[in-house]
């Protein structure tokens, strides 16, 4: 299964899952950074429940490698696609920094996995406060492939603040994420209340 396929296999998977959540056919644009593969960057919605979510489509072609591994392969390793989903519809620039998210791995050799913060040090989107992701795992499924490649899994980037940033560094992702549900906060709203460390 070569690059391209793969990115249609994915297009396809997301299409069945989003559209079980009533979110219909996705805008899309496309983005090449220098040196690297298109990255498709879709939006589905907003969805039944007045969710938009925004998916790199793109990301997975090639699987990440850790910059620290000696032995590296073209087929074996981790493959994953960025999801930022959101309550509302209007996000300008967002879909910019969905492009950096999904692009880091090739670009910076970042590795995208549960727990992993992410900080692009400037606004997520226009007139925000924030600079930085803390990615987990999605409700997407895993997407399998056929041997040997691995599966894509499809990581949620929770938008953060640099305070919240800190917090993580400090104490660590469940912390925040444990003050998050004990302050009934929902992270999909955008005009959220921010997790003040203590």
């Amino acid at each position: 299964m070569n690059s391209d396929e793969i990115v249609r296999t994915v297009r396809a998977h997301l299409a069945g899952y989003f559209a079980g959540l009533g979110a219909g056919e996705p805008d899309s644009a496309s983005v090449t950074f220098l040196g690297s593969e298109p990255y498709e960057l879709l939006r589905y919605g907003p969805d039944d429940a007045g969710v938009t979510h925004f998916v790199s489509a793109g990301a997975a072609r090639h699987p990440m490698k850790d910059p620290g591994e000696m032995l590296v392969s073209d087929e074996l390793g981790p493959r994953a696609e960025v999801l930022i989903s959101l309550r509302g519809s209007v996000f300008p620039g967002l879909v910019r920094s969905l492009a950096v998210l999904a692009a880091s791995p090739a670009v910076e050799g970042l590795v995208l996995a549960e727990d992993a913060l992410v900080d692009l040090g400037q606004p997520l989107w226009d007139g925000q406060a924030y600079t930085a992701v803390l990615l987990q795992l999605s409700d997407v499924p895993d997407l399998s492939l056929p041997e040997p490649l691995s599966p894509v899994r499809f990581v949620a980037a929770v938008p953060i603040t640099a305070n919240e940033a800190a917090w993580v560094r400090l104490k660590g992702a469940d912390a925040l994420r444990d003050t998050w549900r004990q302050a009934h906060i929902d992270v999909m709203d955008p005009s959220r209340a921010h997790a003040q460390p203590s």
